[in-house]
C-alpha cells in the first residue's frame, strides 16, 4: 500500500511512534511500504484473491465471533468468484453441511 492511498483505519491501526515519524513528514514510501507489510493482516500467502476485498473474510469472522466452520464457509464463498469458482461453493455448501449436522447432534 503507498503512503499516498492511506485510509483513516490504516493509519489509526499504526503503531503510535510511526504515526507521528507520520505526521512529521520524516516517512518515504519504502518505509511506508515496510510498515504496513508487516502486519500479518496486510499479507497473503499464496496469491491475491483476499487483497481485493474490502475487509478480509478472516477480519470479518473474528470481529463476529464466527465458529471454524461458519469461517471456512465465509471464505470458501468470498473467493469462489477469484479462486475456484464452483468448486469453492460446493466446499463452502459441504462445510455447511458438516455445520448442520454437530448443530442436529
Amino acid at each position: 500500500m503507498s503512503i499516498d492511498k492511506i485510509t483513516p483505519e490504516d493509519y489509526n491501526k499504526l503503531p503510535t511512534d510511526f504515526s507521528e515519524k507520520l505526521k512529521a513528514g520524516n516517512i518515504n514510501d519504502k518505509d511506508w511500504d515496510k510498515q504496513i507489510d508487516a502486519k500479518a493482516s496486510n499479507r497473503q500467502v499464496g496469491g491475491d484473491h483476499y487483497k481485493k476485498l474490502a475487509i478480509q473474510p478472516a477480519e470479518y469472522c473474528y470481529k463476529n465471533k464466527l465458529n471454524n466452520l461458519e469461517s471456512e464457509a465465509v471464505g470458501y464463498i468470498t473467493r469462489s468468484r477469484f479462486k475456484n469458482g464452483s468448486e469453492d461453493i460446493k466446499k463452502a455448501i459441504h462445510t455447511l453441511e458438516i455445520l448442520l449436522e454437530y448443530m442436529d447432534n
